[in-house]
């Protein structure tokens, strides 16, 4: 894995955390969606993790060159 490539699935990681949270915030409102909202806290609390972990894998991996 190069750095590039941990870089991006810490995005998209990142990126459904944060779905995930807007979901769970629009289910606050809604009457019979309530009971979700902690499954997909929980669940974007994880993604958010998974793109932590990708960051730290990313900083620890020489940097991405290309060659001419």
């Amino acid at each position: 894995m190069t750095r590039d490539q941990a870089l991006t699935e810490a995005r998209h990681a990142a990126a459904r955390a944060k779905e995930l949270a807007r979901f769970a915030d629009q289910d606050l409102s809604h009457p019979t969606l309530k009971a979700e909202v902690p499954l997909r806290a929980a669940a974007g609390a994880l993604w958010a993790d998974v793109a932590s972990a990708y960051a730290s894998i990313a900083v620890a991996l020489p940097e991405t060159t290309t060659e001419a």
